[in-house]
């Protein structure tokens, strides 16, 4: 055998060393090794020794090793891990809302949203998770202040999440065609909550003399758009509905692709960027 002839299981060897650096790597990276995927591992390993790492039984032993390396202790999650954006702040307890078939909450809600509304600043607004209960209970008075450092009818698109209970829906209202549409991933058919946004739409354009904006509005209910088959990815599709309405982009997501999506997002919240 020459010198220069690397064996099999010294390959192995060679890429579990490499493995166990990526996942330090990662994990310093996200907290936790919650959106890696041994598919991710897979291309990188390929990028390091320029070798296809797809074959059957080396995705079995990528797989393994990410196993492994997830029960040593002290490697499941990073002690005091957060991500600071403006005025937001994850914690891991909000980032593992995005993992399996948790429900997702108000602090990534409202992070990933302020992301989409940032990719896009001139055209997006996007109001906090809040704002709609409080409308809601409050009616005008309770919110009026929201939008003191904004004209929201010189914006193109906004972006009203709600949360009633244990479920997410979307409200967008798009400024220029006066229209105010609901989406819901449940395809439940709530006319409450459009009304409460074109009260608001009324009252909003009153206090701020814009006129052309009291009447004319028309409202839409989108039922043929994705649909989840669980009782937990309401709010994954929200936030894709989200990015997809403010970046012009059609909805080609399904219920089957919410896994990876969730990994996504958990990515771009700590990168404190949509992947564009």
């Amino acid at each position: 055998m020459s010198r220069g002839h690397v064996t099999p299981p010294q390959r192995d060897e060679r890429a579990s060393r490499a493995m166990g650096c990526l996942l330090d790597e990662n994990l310093q990276k996200y907290g936790s090794l919650i959106p890696v995927h041994s598919d991710d591992v897979v291309e990188e390993l390929k990028g390091i020794f320029n070798e296809d790492f797809s074959q059957p039984h080396r995705k079995v032993m990528v797989q393994h090793l990410i196993q492994s390396y997830q029960r040593s202790a002290g490697t499941a999650m990073v002690k005091g891990f957060r991500v600071n954006y403006k005025r937001h702040v994850l914690t891991m307890d909000d980032l593992s809302t995005l993992y399996g078939q948790n429900w997702l909450n108000d602090q990534v809600m409202n992070m990933y949203g302020d992301l989409v509304m940032d990719s896009v600043p001139e055209k997006v607004h996007f109001f906090n998770s809040f704002f709609y209960d409080k409308l809601r209970t409050k009616g005008y008075d309770g919110v009026k202040r929201w939008t003191k450092n904004v004209d929201i009818f010189q914006k193109d698109l906004l972006l009203i999440p709600i949360h009633l209970e244990v479920h997410w829906s979307l409200i967008s209202v798009d400024i220029k065609q006066h229209s105010i549409t609901y989406f819901d991933s449940q395809r439940t058919l709530n006319r409450r909550c459009p009304k409460h946004i074109f009260k608001y739409l009324q009252a909003e354009a009153m206090i701020k003399e814009k006129r052309d904006f009291l009447t004319w509005w028309k409202g839409f209910f989108k039922m043929n758009v994705g649909r989840q088959n669980n009782d937990s990815d309401c709010g994954a599709f929200v936030l894709q509905y989200c990015k997809c309405l403010a970046l012009g982009q059609p909805f080609s997501f399904s219920q089957q692709d919410m896994p990876k999506l969730r990994r996504l997002m958990y990515k771009e919240l700590c990168h404190c960027k949509l992947s564009l």
